[in-house]
């Protein structure tokens, strides 16, 4: 893809990074924090988390109105320190965990889709990694 935008979004989790990483990668936990707003869930998650490995996280309006499914291929992985894998349509994403005293900082860049407005996707991405943090200091 040429001209890419790259979004790039963080979190600090107050966990331990052990929590923080079983909570990301889990299927079990995926399924309560993977999605941006209340009206949201996530009714399925799959996760084969080696390079080469795919992974597939269902999202569904809770009306039953509108849903897809997110899902990509493992390019690295680095237990408790990054992930990158390539989504369905070519885009590349990069989680990097920074465990330090004050817990976990997660960074996540992605390159951004061309049909919705960066902004848009940004404060989405963001509101699931919220999403995230809030539901790991609290499991």
């Amino acid at each position: 893809m040429e001209n890419n935008v790259v979004v790039t979004i963080e979190a600090t989790v107050n966990a331990p990074i052990s929590k923080v990483w079983e909570c990301w990668t889990s299927p079990s936990h995926i399924t309560n924090w993977c999605n941006a707003s209340p009206d949201w869930h996530t009714p399925r998650a799959e996760n084969d988390l080696r390079v080469g490995g795919a992974f597939l996280t269902r999202m569904e309006a809770k009306d039953g109105s509108f849903g897809f499914d997110f899902g990509g291929i493992y390019s690295a992985v680095v237990v408790n320190e990054k992930i990158e894998y390539t989504i369905g349509d070519g885009r590349k994403v990069q989680i990097l965990f920074d465990s330090s005293d004050e817990g976990v900082k997660i960074t996540e860049s992605f390159d951004a889709e061309k049909v919705n407005p960066v902004e848009m996707q940004q404060a989405g991405w963001q509101a699931i990694l919220n999403n995230f943090k809030s539901y790991t200091e609290t499991v």
